[in-house]
């Protein structure tokens, strides 16, 4: 019956014009409570912006279908998920809800880490998902969202959101255990492996430093 945090994010949200959806309109200035509280948002932000870089890097990079692959590869780790946005997944305005895709976007992670190792309404997205890294007992999973718009201005195919999801592998007492390890064949899956590595480290050293402030 005790209550524990099981999870804790930081959102981030850019105002759009509902005339033009790609100008992005001026923030007004708020008042923090503390001047640590300012700080430590402007340190989240330049590592957001950082990220934010390096995924429009990764947008070009697609997730295809690997036939017959073998255990605890990339290829083998791979999946898909294809959802025609309805009317009920999208805001008044006929923006997808974050969540929605979010939720689409774990679905695949899951079913990725299962395997050892924002569009508008009247658009079909394709979600996939590959494992890019793990360490003893967790792993890395990319997730790309893909739009097709084919109601009202039919355009091509682009990425949509990109992501990268953590698992860990956990008993039925809540106790984390081994994973297999990854094995990668592809120069880019190497490049990738090695990329995951850098920011589980970097994660790694953040959560310890948060845990001796705490």
């Amino acid at each position: 019956g005790a209550k524990k945090v099981t999870n804790k994010a930081t959102l981030w949200y850019v105002p759009l014009s509902l005339k033009n959806v790609n100008k992005v309109l001026e923030v007004p200035p708020i008042q923090y409570a503390r001047k640590e509280q300012e700080d430590e948002g402007k340190k989240r932000y330049e590592e957001q912006k950082l990220d934010r870089l390096e995924t429009k890097q990764r947008n070009g990079d697609m997730i295809f279908p690997v036939i017959n692959p073998e255990p605890h590869t990339v290829g083998y780790s791979q999946s898909s998920l294809i959802h025609l946005v309805g009317p009920s997944d999208c805001t008044l305005l006929g923006f997808v809800h974050g969540g929605v895709t979010m939720k689409l976007m774990d679905e695949v992670a899951g079913i990725v880490a299962a395997r050892p190792p924002v569009c508008f309404a009247g658009s079909v997205i394709t979600i996939s998902g590959r494992m890019t890294f793990t360490s003893n007992k967790s792993m890395e999973i990319e997730v790309f969202v893909d739009a097709d718009p084919f109601v009202d201005e039919p355009r091509e195919r682009y990425r949509a959101v990109s992501a990268f999801f953590t698992y860990v592998s956990l008993s039925k007492e809540g106790k984390p255990l081994p994973v297999p390890q990854l094995l990668t064949e592809t120069e880019d899956e190497k490049r990738r492996f090695e990329e995951g590595k850098g920011r589980y480290l970097q994660t790694k050293a953040k959560r310890q430093a948060q845990m001796q402030q705490a």
